[in-house]
């Protein structure tokens, strides 16, 4: 029985500790920090990071160590820029999540893009530019429309989809000189656009320095899914974190597939290899389905968020001893079979998010309802209230929680059509509420993800 360490406190991250605690082989999962939905999930148990508080090393390490943890799951993007796995291992720690020189394919989309074009991915045509003059140039000589992508990680906020040439001149500035993105925006990608639909892929990723030589290198995708960034019904107004996520995809072929894993999948992990990466953890392809195929947009060193709410409740295998198998090297023999269905996940935010948004909102989740739809709560921006418990609903699915962050939470339901995934979804929906609630209704159907 192991204990695991799962690093984050997101939606994303509910998911995953969910998904490992329904392993037999799991007795324990320690969420630091966690959330208002690992607070209350089975064998799971938040630790604040303040409780390494006094000890000599990095704080995640020294709970892991605390606590007897066999492996790290790490969820987020910034503690693996930051060489979080790196330190799991040199303390004996096995870590899901690539190392620091690898996680730099998201923290820098010039070192990404000069990836993709030296391994032959295939991705649209783009420039990398650190002096702001030479960027115009270049944009008035492309034209519009036109992606504009701050180098660094930005939390979302550094890429531009430019319609018109002004749109683009002004993303320039914004991007190279307000400071708004930070140094994140010191190096500017300048993209060629795209028309078509998008795709998220996930998948599991087992290679280390001596891949060549083991033969174990492994990269091995889920199943297709898509997220829906625009605030508002038919993929309007401003982009946000993520409205909703649906697995897997009508539109999408076993072709088209066939496609992304000959021209995107197989040469990333021929590139991962030959940089002699040490990448055991889990990938995200942010793609672009064009007249010409797919065409990958962006890589992301870990899970997608809200994708992955979607995408692990049809995993019919033990997400655990997946996990077991990207460190140890054995995923390319993993068995990895899907269950025959789809899943929905709209999510609810805070109201005015993506701008400025109120905190503290009670949060009722009706029980019985969420359960008769056969739906799944995954938590994001909610922690526990505190008030006092005579002040609670008796119906809450737990002693309460109050909104602590924009995109609140997510409620996926699975179906064997999409039509039956998607009612009982919004069903669920209907179980949850707090002032201020906001939800797309229009999650996974046409016209609802963007498409030119």
């Amino acid at each position: 029985m192991k204990k695991i360490i799962v690093v984050g406190s997101g939606g994303r991250e509910h998911a995953i500790a969910w998904r490992l605690a329904q392993s037999p082989l799991v007795q324990k999962v320690v969420c630091v920090p966690g959330n208002g939905g690992t607070l209350f999930e089975d064998k799971c148990a938040n630790v604040p990071l303040d409780a390494a508080k006094g000890l000599p090393g990095n704080p995640y390490v020294e709970i892991a160590k605390k606590e007897g943890c066999d492996f790290a799951v790490i969820g987020p993007e910034d503690p693996l820029a930051d060489g979080l796995a790196d330190e799991f291992w040199k303390a004996g720690i096995p870590c899901v999540g690539p190392k620091k020189a690898a996680a730099q394919l998201e923290a820098s989309k010039d070192l990404a893009k000069a990836f993709m074009k030296k391994h032959s991915v295939a991705a649209p045509a783009s420039e990398t530019f650190t002096d702001k003059n030479a960027a115009l140039e270049y944009v008035k000589k492309r034209g519009a429309p036109i992606v504009l992508k701050a180098d660094g990680l930005a939390a979302g906020k550094g890429v531009v989809v430019a319609k018109t040439l002004d749109e683009a001149i002004a993303a320039v500035h914004d991007i190279m000189e307000s400071g708004r993105v930070g140094d994140a925006g010191k190096k500017l990608v300048v993209e060629d656009y795209l028309a078509g639909i998008e795709m998220s892929v996930l998948a599991a990723v087992s290679v280390t320095p001596d891949g060549a030589k083991s033969g174990k290198a492994a990269i091995r995708s889920f199943l297709p899914a898509r997220d829906h960034k625009r605030l508002n019904d038919g993929a309007k107004g401003p982009n946000t974190g993520g409205m909703g996520a649906v697995c897997p995809l009508s539109d999408v072929t076993p072709a088209i597939m066939e496609q992304f894993d000959k021209d995107i999948l197989q040469p990333t992990l021929r590139g991962l290899v030959a940089e002699g990466f040490d990448y055991r953890g889990f990938i995200f392809f942010g793609v672009m389905i064009t007249k010409d195929g797919p065409k990958l947009l962006e890589y992301n060193v870990r899970l997608g968020d809200p994708e992955t709410q979607a995408v692990l409740p049809l995993m019919d295998f033990d997400f655990a001893a997946m996990c077991q198998a990207i460190v140890d090297g054995s995923l390319k023999d993993f068995e990895m079979n899907w269950k025959d269905e789809f899943a929905v996940a709209p999510v609810a935010v805070s109201g005015g998010y993506p701008g400025s948004y109120p905190k503290g909102k009670s949060i009722s989740i009706n029980k019985d309802l969420i359960e008769q739809s056969g739906a799944k709560v995954f938590v994001a921006g909610a922690i526990e209230d505190r008030r006092d418990e005579s002040e609670q609903k008796p119906q809450d699915i737990s002693r309460g929680l109050v909104t602590s962050g924009g995109r609140v939470l997510a409620v996926c339901a699975k179906g064997k059509t999409f039509d039956a995934a998607w009612k009982k979804a919004y069903e669920a929906l209907e179980g949850v509420s707090f002032d201020g609630m906001f939800f797309r209704k229009d999650i996974g159907l046409p016209g609802a993800a963007v498409s030119d």
